[in-house]
């Protein structure tokens, strides 16, 4: 297991590569066996694909140290922002690119490709010593969190009678957080619709001390934190009320998040790659191994590994798009 450090969200990594994509015409390897690559990738981002691009990052590292890969986290809004300007060469994501991203993108005269790189399940938690909820469902959560339930909804047991006459104490992801945007139009039916009265940060692991310290929490992120400190959370199951997709209250694991069952809050993860950065060796080497390894190493940071052919079909998207590219 890697040992990977999810409160160091803003940690710079080292990193490099061995192999060059055959496009590059390059060698990736000198006289002595080692790699030649040099030169430095841009990443920004997604706090929820920040632990796979880490986890990628460390095991890259020992290929090519002389390739520096810098890793920021700023949430997939944030991130898209550098992206679409044309600072950074790689956008973590936890949601699918806006149309009024792909537009400034256009106008920067950016192109890109849209990579899935594993699966998420945006995962509702409560503290260890909440005893009343045993599951909730989807309609609940849109009671809890539409903008109508600002300074209205205060209570637990409002949301249902028997549950405490105690304070609801709120905890989520920041607005420039794809995490935000996904449950926002999940369970609420509107993207960047919600009540405003909730500590938000783009910080999961302010989300997760929040929670892991205050009985009459309530809050939701991706998996891999959860798996991190459950020790100190509680999973809520989830009820999308819809049979069809599994029976009752559904927990997210590796196998409801593949099978679909944890309905609606199963997500695909992605990274987006700048055309322009294709063009240099490192790059288009670091892409390759983050697909060839995203399956093992997002299992191994908590998170639901894409089937094997479709890691092969992303490659092979990637090729196609780099040798487009190049032309």
């Amino acid at each position: 297991m890697l040992n990977l450090k999810l409160n160091n969200l803003n940690a710079a990594m080292l990193l490099g590569a061995t192999m060059l994509f055959s496009a590059c015409g390059g060698n990736s390897e000198n006289a002595e066996g080692g790699s030649s690559l040099s030169g430095s990738i841009q990443i920004d981002g997604s706090s929820t694909v920040y632990p796979i691009t880490e986890a990628v990052a460390e095991e890259f590292r020992a290929e090519a140290p002389d390739v520096k890969v810098t890793v920021g986290v700023s949430g997939t809004g944030g991130g898209m922002k550098k992206f679409t300007r044309g600072d950074i060469d790689i956008v973590d994501a936890s949601r699918q690119m806006k149309p009024s991203e792909d537009s400034l993108a256009q106008a920067n005269g950016i192109t890109y490709v849209e990579l899935s790189v594993a699966y998420d399940g945006l995962t509702v938690v409560v503290h260890p010593e909440n005893d009343w909820v045993k599951d909730i469902t989807v309609a609940e959560l849109k009671k809890i969190w539409e903008p109508a339930a600002q300074g209205t909804i205060k209570k637990w047991n409002q949301i249902r009678p028997e549950w405490p006459d105690k304070e609801l104490h709120l905890y989520g992801p920041g607005v420039e957080s794809g995490t935000y945007d996904y449950f926002t139009e999940a369970v609420v039916g509107e993207s960047h619709s919600s009540r405003g009265d909730y500590t938000a940060s783009e910080d999961d692991n302010v989300l997760v001390q929040g929670v892991s310290t205050d009985p009459y929490a309530l809050g939701f992120f991706g998996f891999a934190y959860f798996e991190e400190n459950q020790s100190k959370l509680k999973a809520v199951p989830v009820d999308d009320m819809d049979d069809s997709n599994g029976k009752g209250a559904i927990l997210p694991s590796l196998e409801t998040v593949k099978d679909g069952s944890y309905a609606p809050l199963s997500r695909p993860l992605y990274i987006y790659v700048n055309s322009k950065a294709t063009a240099r060796p490192e790059v288009i080497t670091f892409i390759n191994f983050y697909l060839d390894n995203a399956g093992e190493l997002s299992q191994e940071v908590g998170y639901i590994p894409l089937p094997d052919e479709l890691y092969k079909e992303q490659k092979q998207k990637f090729e196609q798009f780099a040798k487009g590219a190049q032309k």
